[in-house]
């Protein structure tokens, strides 16, 4: 996939105007890379100057391209810290457009910013080959500062100091304790803070012990590993106190049972009980009154894959199986914000599972099922959302909607499977596109790399409809369906032989399931009927939170997805499966 930049570029500074006093090489300490420089690095800066998401036309994974900067200015020139905007940027104010990592990300600590500096100084060595990755960035107020005011700080105050330890400050913190270092930046193995918290239930030494609840989770613990390994940054100025811990969350409603009562709803509303009653119609989200329009597929066999033939093909594409296909209504148009922001955003608090953190046994169906947690920035990119379609969300997310808008319907919706969504796509035709094997076609169909708009997604519906009616369904964005990504699918799908249609892969991992259809950030052949994307952890490499979100893929801006209902109604315990298909958790 082609990634276009569109963003509003941060340009490097130049150094005119900063007060930098020189700083004599030889007179400085030499970082140690591995263990301060690139913690660093990895944890601020990586996630936006990267092989994918290279902001400023600007990369920092190896050393050759954190030197190049952006092309145009360097980025780090050895022995002169005062021009290398790699660090001349940490310095700048808060508020400052060009300061790295921008404000709504918070500035490099005054010690993280002096390391950078003496590394640069002192040569900016850079172990040769080695190539950053992005870590999640450590904050201490929203990562580290509720577990030890949770955990820590009632037995290590300024009253009870178990172990001669105080944690309520940060020279306290640094300083005191009988097993001294308490904790030393970038150091884990001879913190003293972390080390009790890793340490077997029965120890004596345990932090917080096992009578007092602990251990600590384990996703706890490698907060407290990555802020120490990033520098234990600790801002002046924050006085800890001892809190009560989060209440333990209670069960989620939007289990089994809950869905049992949804499948009733379905099956007394739904009238179509042949496929001969099926008809294209329209619709309203009840909820909103938002319209949308669903567009009925027959039955029918087909040959699914490409043949070795056709140009640009791809190994995951083949061989050809021939299956057959079941009635269901497919979306006319992907989902777009307008259906979907009243799902993602509420003015309700959530845990992070999507349930209400204050129940209401007056909710009905509908208001129980998870929905997504707050987002932590605009999820359309600026990109547009009054008829735009809905991006960046996870299948989980998407499989979520289709729960809540059959609760509100009493039709069953769902994401299709790969062999129903190449089945509408296709429209009965058996070429690379529905319209032929011309790409120069496409222009006229779909909204991709050649044809999009400054280089963002299009209002849906506005090209030309394949031969079923269904629009922008091989462009635009690509879209999700139900199925784990296998690069053998369709060999799997040859040894079935009879059971291969109706055939969808189960998830077991929470990476890859199969995105189908191409983008508007795509070149032609990525649209063609055949072609198949795996997810990936990468689209979502920018999310910021630790463990990172079930609901939101931050750096898919490409892909959406389109809802399909069957003729054939599920059991429950099928509805079930389809809805928490997607394995939430990293």
């Amino acid at each position: 996939m082609r990634h276009s930049i569109f963003y509003l570029l941060v340009s490097l500074i130049s150094t005119s105007g900063l007060a930098l006093s020189a700083v004599a090489p030889a007179k400085m300490a030499k970082p140690d890379f591995n263990k301060q420089i690139k913690p660093i690095l990895e944890a601020a800066c990586v996630h936006c100057h990267n092989d994918k998401e290279h902001k400023a036309d600007f990369k920092i994974t190896t050393l050759e391209e954190a030197k190049n900067g952006g092309g145009k200015t360097p980025g780090i020139v050895p022995g002169s810290p005062e021009k290398s905007p790699v660090y001349t940027s940490t310095i700048l104010p808060a508020d400052d457009d060009d300061v790295m990592p921008p404000k709504k990300e918070g500035k490099l600590s005054a010690e993280q910013s002096d390391l950078i500096k003496a590394w640069i100084a002192t040569g900016a060595e850079w172990p040769a080959g080695l190539k950053l990755e992005q870590k999640p960035r450590i904050s201490f107020e929203k990562h580290i500062q509720p577990i030890l005011e949770e955990n820590c700080i009632s037995c290590h105050d300024e009253k009870k100091h178990k172990g001669d330890l105080v944690l309520v400050t940060k020279k306290q913190a640094f300083t005191t304790g009988e097993h001294q270092p308490s904790i030393l930046p970038f150091d884990t193995a001879k913190s003293a803070l972390y080390l009790s918290t890793s340490l077997a239930a029965d120890n004596d030494d345990l932090m917080p012990p096992k009578k007092s609840s602990g251990p600590l989770a384990k996703d706890k613990i490698e907060m407290l590993r990555a802020w120490i390994e990033q520098g234990a940054v600790w801002p002046e100025g924050i006085t800890l106190k001892a809190k009560e811990k989060t209440a333990v969350v209670a069960e989620n409603p939007d289990n089994l049972e809950l869905v049992k009562k949804i499948h009733d709803f379905i099956v007394q509303t739904s009238k179509e009980k042949a496929e001969g009653e099926m008809k294209n119609y329209d619709a309203q989200v009840p909820k909103t009154k938002v319209p949308y329009s669903m567009i009925a597929i027959k039955s029918g066999e087909f040959l699914m894959g490409s043949p070795d033939s056709e140009a640009k093909r791809k190994e995951d594409e083949g061989p050809q199986v021939k299956v057959k296909v079941k009635p269901f209504w497919m979306g006319k148009c992907e989902v777009t914000w307008d259906e979907y922001l009243p799902f993602m955003i509420t003015d309700i608090g959530r845990n992070k599972n999507g349930s209400k953190q204050k129940p209401n046994p007056a909710d009905g169906i509908a208001d129980v099922i998870t929905q997504p947690t707050t987002p932590y920035t605009e999820m359309s990119f600026g990109m547009g959302t009054d008829g735009y379609p809905a991006i960046c969300m996870t299948q989980h997310a998407a499989n979520k909607y289709c729960q809540w808008l059959s609760a509100q319907t009493g039709h069953f919706y769902r994401l299709p499977t790969e062999q129903e969504w190449e089945y509408a796509a296709r429209a009965g035709t058996t070429t690379a596109y529905y319209f032929g094997d011309d790409a120069a076609q496409l222009k006229d169909y779909e909204w991709y790399y050649e044809n999009a708009p400054n280089f963002q997604y299009s209002v849906v519906g506005k090209k030309k409809p394949n031969p079923w009616g269904l629009y922008d369904i091989l462009g635009n964005v690509c879209e999700w369906t139900i199925d784990q990504y296998q690069p053998d699918y369709y060999k799997n799908l040859a040894k079935l032989g009879d059971k291969a249609s109706g055939f969808w892969v189960k998830s077991k991992t929470p990476y890859p399931h199969t995105a189908r259809g191409g983008s508007y950030d795509d070149d032609a052949p990525a649209l063609r009927v055949s072609s198949r994307r795996g997810s990936n952890a990468d689209w979502k490499q920018q999310d910021p939170q630790l463990p990172k979100s079930i609901w939101y893929l931050t750096d898919a801006k490409f892909l959406g997805f389109r809802i399909i209902r069957t003729l054939e109604i599920p059991t429950a315990e099928e509805m079930f499966y389809y809805w928490n298909n997607g394995v939430e958790k990293e």
